[in-house]
């Protein structure tokens, strides 16, 4: 019975994808549920699996090629594979018969006794000091070894070839011409627009390294500094709802929940997986669930359901080194907090100078919907929330 390979069912938002090298060919033993092949879209990687055991009779989309929901991508033979999958009947095993040594007996080999060569008579000699010398040849002059050469600079010999300046041709992703695509897409509809602040990162550094070991203990994850970036920024959220909103041809979409896309990077690329609901998530759960992301963002396993959608997305930078940058919106999202690189600087406080761990934070914003009024006062209360980290808690 032949058996037909199907690609998966795809997201409303993906229309199709790209077939990745097959991992068994024409005339291999598949089995049911072995990975045969992967479908490429602009979001994740979807494994392409047997739906039965037999031999894989024919590939009928090659590596490459562009397929769509239900397509047909190969053929099994699932008689065949019956065939083949039961075992051979064993032959009888013949009786060992036991074998029989023979031993003969070893005759010492003789050893022969070396004939001494004519040579003068024997001299008998006396047992004394060997007398001084009166007359004698010069001792040879002592042996001495070459004087190392001294060191010279190492200078490469001129190239037999001619300098090759070298290019290499390389298709892109799905995953990164789609992303290519949505940033362009956002500078080219979005007003956008970035505005600057600096957050004293000490009270929350001092939080973590005091409930550091207890939070760990408690809840299997660490403390990051995430959790307190996704409270802070749901609680700016609520005080100016415009920077979760959306533009939906001329109507202006407000959303009264909080998805926050988080910004994970990947061999494949960035990817950004939704914090549903972060509003109503605990400091451990947000970390549990970024923690995931992370792990699984590498391993090719997040799914569609968990890239699609998001009202704001957070973007943190910092892990990388990052001093100072300007996100890019996730269209149709009209705002993106950027985080950076935590470095001690000297600031004014109380009237002294003092040295501070400081976090320049960016908020890149659609000035068609949010003003700069409002994008300064959004920025604004996240830092104050992290500044006094008690008011996450008390939700002030």
């Amino acid at each position: 019975m032949l058996i037909e390979v199907k690609a998966p069912e795809l997201s409303e938002s993906v229309q199709s994808g790209s077939l990745l090298e097959w991992r068994k060919q024409v005339g291999d033993t598949v089995r049911r549920d072995e990975p045969l092949t992967d479908l490429e879209t602009d979001k994740v990687i979807l494994e392409v699996s047997a739906p039965a055991s037999g031999i894989l009779k024919e590939i009928l989309m090659p590596a490459g090629s562009e397929v769509k929901a239900g397509d047909v991508l190969a053929v099994i033979d699932a008689e065949a594979g019956a065939v083949v999958s039961q075992p051979a009947p064993a032959a009888p095993a013949k009786k060992a018969e036991p074998a029989q040594a023979v031993v003969k007996p070893v005759e010492p080999t003789p050893t022969p006794t070396p004939t001494p060569e004519p040579g003068p008579a024997p001299v008998a000699v006396q047992e004394s000091r060997p007398a001084a010398r009166t007359e004698s040849a010069p001792p040879p002059p002592p042996r001495t070894e070459p004087a190392p050469a001294p060191a010279r600079p190492v200078v490469c010999p001129p190239c037999d070839k001619p300098f090759e300046r070298v290019e290499r041709r390389v298709t892109m992703t799905r995953l990164r011409q789609r992303i290519a695509e949505r940033l362009k897409e956002a500078q080219n509809t979005a007003a956008m627009l970035t505005t600057f602040n600096e957050i004293n990162m000490q009270p929350v550094m001092e939080l973590r390294t005091r409930y550091q070991d207890r939070f760990q203990k408690e809840h299997g994850v660490k403390l990051g500094f995430m959790s307190f970036f996704t409270k802070a920024t749901c609680q700016a959220l609520k005080v100016f709802p415009l920077v979760n909103a959306s533009i939906e041809g001329r109507d202006l979409v407000y959303h009264d929940y909080y998805d926050i896309g988080v910004a994970v990077s990947s061999e494949r690329g960035l990817v950004v997986p939704i914090l549903r609901n972060a509003d109503r998530l605990s400091f451990s759960e947000i970390e549990k669930q970024i923690a995931d992301f992370g792990r699984r963002a590498n391993s090719l396993e997040l799914t569609l359901e968990e890239m699609e959608g998001g009202t704001f997305t957070i973007s943190n930078g910092g892990v990388f080194g990052s001093l100072l940058s300007t996100p890019i919106l996730n269209p149709p999202q009209s705002g993106v907090l950027g985080l950076h690189k935590i470095q001690e600087r000297p600031i004014a406080e109380n009237g002294q100078v003092v040295i501070r761990p400081m976090m320049y934070v960016a908020l890149s914003y659609d000035h068609r919907i949010v003003d700069g009024r409002e994008a300064v006062s959004f920025l604004r209360a996240v830092k104050d929330a992290l500044e006094d980290p008690a008011r996450l808690l008390l939700e002030l």
